[in-house]
């Protein structure tokens, strides 16, 4: 299959409705969006340029560096190039908006030699960058959204041809459907009595046990379920940012990753006191520990997020983390991501937060966000603070009163 002019329509659509439910605030006329984009995604970033006009916004548009530049960067890069940020960055970035990514590398393994380490310095430096996004969007100023255009490179590392990724993407955000933003509004409405279920009960812990795992979380307080926002095309995830000082036990994330140039299986994580102190992969072991050191953030979770696969028409692995995390497939998928919280799962005034009141809270904060995805039969339980234990997820359903009749 290959993406027609209609395909290509339907996803600028639909991730023009992403932008917009992913934004607290409403869009106006003269709000000034950035389209940031690989070169292979370059007539999607065309038609949805056009769109966003037609809307009276401002629109810009920023080509993502090639495989070879982003690979000399990393090479050539002295010191004080590795953390160079140009002049007007911060002040783009604070007027900004609205922002929409569309990921088509042309390459997963081309920083497979780079030092993680370098990589690491890099993003430290432009965390200051995004935390300025983070502050506009809890201020409701501000709202993201991103998607996936399919490329040689993805589909071979799928074990796919790219014929059959392309269908994967149509297929999983309902672009072979006559009005795709319909469906997506249905799945949120859907989706929305899950997280009001989940949002009403009074969590003490929750417990994840698989064949591979058993690990305990502890959603802390003022906490909330949020997904299905508008933030990822295609997302049927429902997740909380938890205090990770009560993480316990053992995590195993069955699904293969690829990060920085380089393909990652089998990680165990093993965590005491919050923090992942035994690191083990059946391949990729070394970048898993550099990456969880990459500061003092990066080796406690920030995230734990559950997909209904009633939702998710995903079913096969498709080297990227935008799909893999929302896999639905036979069971559907939790994953946790090592690294930095997200403020809006926050139960109060997101804009009422302040680092100090994060940090006595539990959100972990790190220049790392790294989601690692587990795909086994496994059954999800909440331990309720009167005492009571409930099942919360098994066999890939989320367990609503009712049978899940929503």
């Amino acid at each position: 299959m290959e993406f027609t002019r209609k395909h290509l329509e339907r996803y600028a659509d639909v991730l023009l409705w992403g932008l917009s439910t992913a934004r607290d605030g409403k869009f106006r006329k003269n709000d000034i969006v950035l389209i940031r984009f690989d070169r292979p995604a370059l007539e999607l970033m065309e038609i949805l340029y056009g769109k966003l006009l037609d809307r009276g916004w401002n629109a810009l548009a920023r080509m993502g560096l090639t495989a070879t530049m982003e690979r000399n960067f990393y090479d050539k890069a002295g010191p004080t190039q590795l953390v160079f940020i140009a002049p007007g960055d911060r002040e783009l970035i604070g007027n900004l908006n609205g922002s929409i990514y569309l990921h088509a590398p042309q390459s997963l393994t081309h920083l497979r030699h780079v030092d993680p380490k370098r990589i690491g310095k890099s993003l430290v430096a432009r965390k200051p960058l995004r935390e300025i996004m983070e502050k506009r969007e809890e201020q409701g100023a501000f709202g993201w959204t991103l998607c996936t255009f399919p490329t040689e490179s993805l589909a071979e590392h799928a074990g796919m041809t790219v014929g059959d990724y392309t269908e994967q993407i149509v297929k999983a955000c309902y672009l072979d459907r006559d009005d795709p933003v319909a469906e997506w509004k249905e799945v949120y409405r859907r989706v929305s009595g899950i997280k009001k279920w989940l949002n009403g009960l009074e969590v003490e812990s929750f417990r994840i046990r698989s064949e591979s795992m058993d690990l305990k979380i502890t959603p802390g307080k003022k906490r909330k379920w949020i997904g299905i926002s508008g933030h990822n095309i295609p997302s049927f995830e429902i997740f909380l940012s938890p205090d990770w000082r009560g993480t316990e036990g053992t995590y195993f994330a069955n699904q293969p990753s690829y990060r920085s140039g380089n393909y990652v299986e089998g990680v165990r994580l093993t965590f005491r006191d919050g923090q992942a102190v035994e690191i083990e992969a059946e391949k990729g072991g070394d970048f898993v520990k550099q990456q969880a050191a990459m500061d003092g953030g990066a080796c406690r979770i920030g995230e734990f997020s559950l997909t209904d696969r009633r939702f998710s028409r995903i079913d096969r692995f498709m080297a990227d983390t935008l799909f893999d995390e929302n896999y639905g497939g036979e069971f559907g998928n939790c994953h946790v991501a090592l690294g930095s919280s997200y403020s809006d799962t926050y139960a109060g005034d997101p804009a009422a937060l302040t680092k100090r009141i994060k940090k006595s809270l539990g959100f972990n904060d790190s220049a790392l966000h790294w989601d690692l995805v587990n795909t086994e039969r496994k059954t999800v339980t909440a331990r309720l603070r009167s005492g009571k234990e409930i099942a919360l997820y098994e066999n890939g359903v989320f367990a609503v009163p009712g049978g899940g009749r929503l």
